[in-house]
Parts: structure tokens; C-alpha cells; sequence
């Protein structure tokens, strides 16, 4: 029996014509007009509503709304279609295990099917999601990610260093695949601090002599102050110019302090999308990349596209994906707003101001997604809690992000007990996968906080760092 051959099985020469690498997106598609833009984007657009009503969670989620493929003639009709969001894949999970049916894999026999990378979300909520890739959809997003680091300066010459995590989720594995494809710089797939100690990657950063970090930015700033721990100078002793990280709000100067100097550039994606947008060199908002994507900007509570000054959820239709696991008017829940005048590099390009936070109050650390409303279910593994909490997310002078569970313990238990205490704190720990401090209340103790009395859904986070 022959199997399918992972580059044999798509139009790769295609696939680079309809999404454009290096010169020929900044130079040419990035400046094209709004209308051949437009244009664009209905061609695939209309392919992947075309594949999506073949797929069973389309086809009942669409008709729930009323809608009839049939009647989606181009974009100007996209808002008829209806906005879904995790929930609804969690759902499709549930009720259709292992993989859910969101992605129409299952139409194919196992001798027919076509080949599928698979990964799975971090699982914060309890059950991870299941992320399908075809070969084709696969190599966009690396590519995507390898322009947006050449746009912001990625040289031949230089070494990456990279910190995203691997295992079963996505961030390490199509990262690496972003250097090795479509770019000829080195490329040092260190993985988190669990993967390689810290220590380790420095050392290896100096061998190798570094220029560029990759990752999220929160363990990129551990890393710097561990290097002046080892008496290491960043920037003298670790020669790294540039890091190309997910920024949102945290604070630039004092990461490029700690890394001595080095320019810092955002970007932003999520891992059903993909990139979706990202600085160029001028850091004056973020471009979209609307070759691959469409954003929308939603008020998540009347689902109304926003004003141009107005913040609302980022709401992506993925152009790229026609074949496994189409993505249409997928609400990431991350806020953002339109960013209006003239680019200073000649783009058409549309611009966000970047991630404004979320609509559903979930908090990244260290690149864990943290859902304070899905601590509950963890929380009362433990018979001592009471059934109420507060999360309470800050920023200490250093510049790291730190989250503190204010919860309640049942009479009986003592809110002073440090045992108690660590065995909430490691409970968190082991099912989220990041550190977060804990405090124990009596029971009453975080209903001012929560407004437990005063409000019909009680608070459950107070975030406390600085606003973008």
C-alpha cells in the first residue's frame, strides 16, 4: 500500500503564488490597492465556505441561524453568518469523541485520508481541544510566521533562539517549521525552562552566539535576569539584537533593558488562526495579514461589528483554510481596536492596536491561558473549598506578571494552615501548568471582592496591571 506524500498532497507552488513571502508581500501584496485586496480575499473566502458546508458542525451551526450556504455569495455577506468561539468546539468534542466533527477529516476513509498533522490545545479548562492541520494549511502558518519575522528584521546571518513550548501543542513545533522552511537562519528549538534548564540555554546561547529570541516574552525576561545571575552581560556576552515575541502588555522598555538594548517586536495569532497580525519596522500598530486573513472587529454582546474607534473581540475567518478545518467568524475573545491614518511604509494593509486584553477575562502567564471562571472545577477537587474565589492578576516592580487565587475554605479548615495552603497552590500548578500563588479566606472573606450579594454573575477576576 502507498501512502500519501505530505508535499505531493497540495499545490505547493500554488499555495506560495496565493500567499507571498519577503519582497513579494511587503514589496507588492502589502501595497496593493483595497479593492485587489478585496479580491483576493472573496476568492478564498468563498472556497472555504464551499468546503465548511460539506462539514457537519457548519452545517448545524449554520442552519440553527437560518442560513443556507448557498445564499453566501462573497464577503459582503459574511456578517449573515454566525459567530462561534471555543465553547462550540468543546461541544462538538464532547458530543462527537475523539476529534469532534469541526473539521470534516472523518469523510475519508483511513486508506483515503489525506495527511493530518494533530496537535492539541493546553487542555486549561480540562479537555484539551483538538487542532488538525492539512499539509497545506500547515505550511501557510509557518510561512506566515517567517515573513512576519522577516518583515521585522530576521537576517540570514543570525541565530534564533527559540523558547516556545513543544509536546502536544502547536507553538514550538510550527515555529521550528517556520525557521527550517522559510528562512536560512540557524535555529535552536531550546523549548520552555521544563525542557531545557535555563542555565543550559544560556550556555548554549553564548556557544552558539544567539541574535534573535522567539518565544513568549515573560520567560525571554526570566531568561535575562538569569543571565546576570551567571554574571553574563546581555547584549555584550549574549549578542541578542532583537526579540520577536507575543507582547500584548507587557512593558517593552524594561524588556529590552534586561536583554540590553535589543529591539522588541509584536505579534499575534492563536492556534486554531495562526498569525493574524504583527508590527513591521516602523512599530506603528499591527498588520493584518489579509492575504490569509479576515479580521472583524465584534462587540461580543450585541455580535455587532464595532466603530473604527472602538475596541471589540477579534473575530477571524482563516482564507487558508479550504480542506481540513475551516475556520469561519471564530471569535478569539481578544480584544483589540482599528488603528486609522497613513503607514509610514506605504501598506495598505489594515491595523490593529494590538491585544487590549480579553472579553472573557482569560489571562495569559507565561504563556498558559488561565481562565479564572474554570478554576472552579479544579478548585473543588479539594472538599476544603467553599465554592467561592477571586483571581487577582498584578505585575511586580520586575516587570513579571503574577497571578494570586484569593479562595475559600469550608469552617473546619484553617485559612492560615500553610499545608492547606501548598496543596491548593500545587493542585493549581500540576492542572494548569503554571505557577500561581494562593491565598485561603473563611468563608465571606472575598464576597466584597467578588460582589457576590450585589451582582447576578459575581467577579472572578481583578486585573491589576497596567493598561496598554
Amino acid at each position: 500500500m502507498s501512502f500519501p506524500n505530505y508535499f505531493e498532497s497540495f499545490d505547493y507552488a500554488q499555495m506560495r503564488r496565493e500567499f507571498p513571502l519577503g519582497d513579494a508581500f511587503t514589496q507588492d501584496f502589502a501595497r496593493r490597492s483595497s479593492d485587489a485586496i478585496h479580491a483576493h480575499q472573496e476568492r478564498l473566502f468563498l472556497r472555504c465556505v464551499e468546503r465548511a458546508a460539506q462539514i457537519p458542525f457548519y452545517q448545524r451551526l449554520w442552519a440553527n441561524a437560518g442560513i443556507d450556504a448557498r445564499d453566501i455569495k462573497g464577503l459582503d455577506d459574511l456578517p449573515k453568518l454566525p459567530i462561534f468561539d471555543k465553547s462550540a468546539l468543546m461541544q462538538s468534542l464532547a458530543e462527537h469523541p475523539p476529534f469532534g466533527d469541526y473539521h470534516g477529516w472523518d469523510k475519508w476513509s483511513n486508506d483515503e485520508r489525506p495527511v493530518t498533522v494533530l496537535h492539541t490545545t493546553s487542555g486549561t479548562t480540562g479537555k484539551p481541544q483538538v487542532v488538525l492541520f492539512s499539509p497545506k494549511a500547515r505550511e501557510v502558518q509557518a510561512l506566515l510566521v517567517a515573513r512576519i519575522w522577516r518583515m521585522q528584521g530576521l537576517r540570514s546571518e543570525d541565530v534564533v533562539h527559540s523558547v516556545y513550548g513543544h509536546g502536544m501543542i502547536n507553538g514550538g513545533h510550527f515555529v521550528r517549521e517556520a525557521a527550517l522552511h522559510y528562512t536560512n537562519s540557524l535555529f535552536l528549538s531550546a523549548g520552555t525552562g521544563k525542557e531545557t534548564r535555563s542555565v543550559t540555554q544560556l550556555e548554549l546561547m553564548r556557544n552558539f552566539g544567539v541574535t534573535v529570541l522567539v518565544g513568549f516574552v515573560e520567560y525571554i525576561r526570566q531568561l535575562g535576569e538569569t543571565a546576570r545571575d551567571m554574571g553574563l552581560s546581555p547584549g555584550v556576552d549574549l549578542p541578542v539584537r532583537a526579540i520577536f515575541g507575543h507582547i500584548g502588555r507587557e512593558s517593552r522598555s524594561a524588556l529590552s533593558e534586561v536583554w540590553g538594548g535589543a529591539e522588541i517586536f509584536d505579534w499575534y495569532g492563536v492556534a486554531d488562526t495562526g498569525p493574524i497580525a504583527a508590527e513591521g519596522p516602523d512599530r506603528d500598530g499591527m498588520y493584518v495579514m489579509e492575504d490569509a486573513q479576515f479580521l472583524e472587529l465584534v462587540d461580543d454582546q450585541h455580535q455587532a461589528i464595532t466603530q473604527v474607534d472602538q475596541p471589540g473581540d477579534m473575530v477571524v475567518t482563516s482564507l487558508y483554510r479550504d480542506d481540513v478545518y475551516p475556520l469561519i467568524r471564530f471569535n478569539t475573545h481578544d480584544l483589540s481596536a482599528w488603528k486609522s491614518g497613513h503607514s509610514d511604509l506605504g501598506f495598505t494593509l489594515r491595523r490593529t492596536v494590538g491585544v487590549l486584553g480579553r472579553s472573557d477575562n482569560m489571562v495569559k502567564l507565561r504563556g498558559i491561558n488561565v481562565y479564572p471562571l474554570a478554576l472552579s472545577g479544579i478548585l473543588s477537587e479539594r472538599s476544603e473549598f467553599a465554592g467561592e474565589y477571586l483571581c487577582r492578576a498584578y505585575r511586580e516592580p520586575n516587570g513579571r506578571d503574577e497571578i494570586c487565587v484569593l479562595l475559600e475554605v469550608r469552617a473546619g479548615s484553617d485559612p492560615n494552615d500553610p499545608e492547606l495552603k501548598a496543596e491548593f497552590a500545587q493542585l493549581l500548578t500540576r492542572r494548569i501548568g503554571v505557577e500561581l500563588d494562593v491565598q485561603l479566606h473563611a468563608i465571606g472573606g472575598t464576597a466584597a471582592l467578588t460582589q457576590l450579594e450585589s451582582r447576578q454573575k459575581p467577579i472572578r477576576l481583578i486585573d491589576e496591571r497596567p493598561k496598554a
